[in-house]
């Protein structure tokens, strides 16, 4: 991990360029550490964090003022940490009546913030409770419902509940950093006795790192993919060389432990959502073999995305599952146990995540812990089905490769599309795809389930989301819009963003047909659309004058388009209950 001091030399880098956050950071102990902490992680992670901290120990004067500094500072984020060894000292005060429903109180006071309308837009990030044993009853204290034990422990508990409740509050999992390296590293009791600071030096930069874990997995800026490789990663020896018999595998003891329990680990990732691919130098027959024939194997080729297995190197490997994935080298990590490939990798592709594994395999799965790779701000149940949909995306890439023109290609695919607005089944999966988009999203605006469910009901927006289903397969939600009234006349387009994996379909043209068929039938005469440069979707620089809209003069990033000139764009995708194509 970074050290502080290094974190402290961060803010004196240039980060114009930057996307800039605007976070709030309110605790109950001294705070300033931290937020150079965090300030120092952002500029690693690429964010300029404005950053404003409140005096110590106001964190309810501060959430409950409405003319408070914190809501003149108007930030997108706010980060409260109520520590562990404050709420010790409370508890240590009170009645055992009292001492009861002390994590009652806590919880009413963060439902409180969640429910305040002012915070609704914001995204919420409240640090949970590593444990202090004060001792008073020891291991009895989970018998006893008033110990500080017991109601540390109901908190964290309720606490994961009550963000179940909130899509704008996130918890920040500091109580595991301390499960990790232990109390005596977190804390340090003579300087807290000289500066009120709770979180000793050396715990910093890790607080600060996930910290920007979950800022990061807000604004869209995550990791989707894992990449692995085979001969002594995935099991112990060669397959080549060994044999299927000889390769180390198996719960028993021995190092082949180490690697089921990787393998694991990988397993629950997939079923989490990431893309799980294979980039590996050998013939693929023999690459595959134990996936299907040893009996300790834990992955199966079901559970694979992508296999590239071959004599071509890793970099023109993994460039080719980025092809097919359609998703960002940042947005993957790859795992090799040869530190010249990982360095080939990361010099050809300094995008991607290379972590520097361990040389013991049975060190493998803490170092990863360690990582923390794979936050996220969203989760949804179509996340399941990710690996088989990009399995099948494999057979559509090679498909069209049997096609010398692109039109037969998409006409051949029988592309179908269930056009709707936003509802409750496919709320959750609306604000995950907002979360998500980061290339093909023209003005990369994020909004959480009840940001979407209020725009639902509201007559002045018009909202669409986009399904699409092939031959081989359904893509699920792929695509929104959402069109907000500017006048009688205008529409405004608040919001577009899509899947890569229907790139160059015929997605966009399909959608803005029925954008302009949604206005003409309201009276809209004309539609405006923005775009706003990011460092990720630079691929959407030219989508609006390619639609054919004309730039605005005097507007830099507008478009305008009226639509009772407009004429239907030639696509191949039918509407689910149109079967004579009418919309394109």
């Amino acid at each position: 991990m970074i050290e502080f001091n290094k974190l402290k030399r961060n803010l004196k880098k240039d980060t114009a360029g930057m996307p800039v956050v605007k976070l709030a950071l309110i605790g109950d102990t001294a705070t300033q550490f931290l937020a150079t902490a965090i300030r120092g992680m952002g500029v690693e992670r690429g964010y300029n964090i404005a950053i404003y901290e409140s005096e110590y120990n106001q964190v309810e004067r501060q959430l409950l003022d409405l003319s408070s500094d914190l809501y003149t500072f108007d930030p997108d984020i706010i980060v409260i940490f109520q520590s562990t060894h404050k709420l010790c000292v409370l508890h240590s005060t009170l009645d055992q009546e009292k001492q009861s429903i002390l994590a009652n109180e806590r919880i009413d006071f963060v439902t409180s913030v969640c429910n305040n309308p002012l915070l609704t837009n914001k995204k919420i990030i409240y640090f949970n409770y590593p444990e202090i044993d004060d001792t008073i009853f020891g291991s009895y204290a989970n018998k006893v419902h008033f110990s500080f034990t017991y109601q540390i422990r109901k908190l964290n508990f309720e606490l994961m509940r009550l963000a179940e409740q909130y899509g704008n509050l996130f918890i920040c999992d500091i109580a595991s950093l301390q499960n990790k390296f232990g109390r005596d590293f977190m804390y340090t009791p003579n300087i807290y006795i000289t500066t009120e600071m709770v979180l000793s030096i050396d715990a910093l930069p890790y607080v600060a790192s996930r910290v920007m874990d979950v800022v990061g997995a807000i604004k869209g800026s995550f990791k989707k993919c894992l990449i692995l490789d085979l001969d002594n990663t995935l099991w112990g020896g060669v397959i080549g060389d060994d044999g299927l018999e000889g390769i180390q595998l198996g719960h028993g003891l021995g190092i082949g432990k180490a690697f089921s329990e990787f393998q694991l680990w990988v397993k629950k990732l997939k079923q989490r959502g990431v893309i799980i691919c294979i980039a590996s130098k050998n013939n693929e027959d023999t690459a595959k073999e134990p996936f299907a024939k040893h009996p300790d194997m834990v992955l199966k080729l079901e559970d694979i995305a992508v296999f590239q297995a071959n004599w071509e190197t890793k970099v023109d490997n993994i460039r080719t599952i980025q092809n097919i994935l359609n998703i960002s080298f940042d947005s993957m990590v790859f795992l090799d146990d040869n530190p010249f490939e990982r360095n080939i990798v990361r010099e050809n592709i300094p995008e991607i995540l290379v972590p520097e594994l361990p040389e013991d395999p049975g060190e493998y799965l803490e170092y990863l812990y360690s990582l923390n790779l794979f936050e996220t701000a969203s989760y949804s149940q179509t996340d399941k089905d990710r690996t088989s949909q990009y399995q099948i995306e494999a057979k559509r890439v090679s498909f069209s490769k049997t096609f010398t023109n692109e039109a037969d290609f998409l006409k051949s695919l029988n592309m179908v599309s269930v056009v709707s607005g936003f509802t409750k089944f496919n709320t959750p999966r609306v604000a995950q795809l907002s979360l998500r988009s980061n290339q093909f999203n023209l003005r990369t605006i994020r909004y959480s389930e009840s940001d979407i469910s209020s725009m639902a009901s509201n007559p002045d927006i018009i909202d669409l989301c986009f399904t699409l289903e092939d031959k081989f397969g359904s893509n699920g939600l792929v695509a929104v819009v959402i069109m907000k009234k500017q006048d009688s006349e205008t529409l405004f387009v608040d919001t577009w963003f899509m899947s890569c994996r229907v790139l160059n379909r015929g997605m966009e043209d399909f959608a803005l047909n029925i954008m302009v068929e949604r206005a003409q039938a309201l009276g809209y005469k004309k539609i405006i659309g923005e775009y706003l440069p990011t460092p990720k979707n630079k691929m959407v620089e030219t989508h609006y004058s390619k639609l054919g809209f004309q730039k605005i003069k005097g507007e830099t990033a507008q478009y305008e388009l009226y639509v009772d000139n407009y004429h239907l764009r030639k696509c191949y995708i039918k509407t689910a209950e149109d079967d004579n194509n009418t919309t394109c």
